[in-house]
């Protein structure tokens, strides 16, 4: 059976990104290396084993095109609102707190937060089909 380890986006500036995903998701460079022309950094926290690969492309000057394929990383919480809260004071721009229903009952709780570079967060309260 396989098993997820990470996920790859490209950044722009290491700094500003690195900065974002402490901020809203208490992520910490696990590894950092360095190659000619690029550096891969890994981010990760305690509550997973599963990490966030940024790469950093070293002559690159211009933002990403994101393309209307890119859909969006998910991370989840305990306590959705207190979450939603924490993102507003500290300035990340959280989206409206939504709710999908289904069968006449709660699916899903969530919001997105959009990174530095335009990538999509969707951040799930845990519980019911989101774990």
């Amino acid at each position: 059976m396989a098993k997820a380890i990470h996920s790859m986006i490209r950044v722009l500036e290491e700094e500003r990104s690195v900065a974002f995903y402490d901020a809203a998701f208490g992520l910490k460079v696990a590894d950092r290396y360095p190659f000619d022309g690029f550096t891969l950094i890994y981010l990760s926290n305690p509550e997973t084993g599963f990490e966030l690969e940024l790469t950093v492309n070293g002559d690159r000057a211009a933002p990403y095109d994101l393309g209307d394929g890119y859909g969006h990383l998910a991370v989840s919480v305990e306590d959705l609102a207190a979450e939603h809260a924490r993102f507003e004071a500290a300035g990340l721009k959280p989206g409206a707190l939504k709710q999908f229903d289904r069968d006449g009952k709660p699916l899903a709780r969530f919001f997105f937060v959009t990174d530095p570079d335009g990538y999509k967060i969707e951040v799930l309260e845990r519980g019911g089909r989101f774990l």
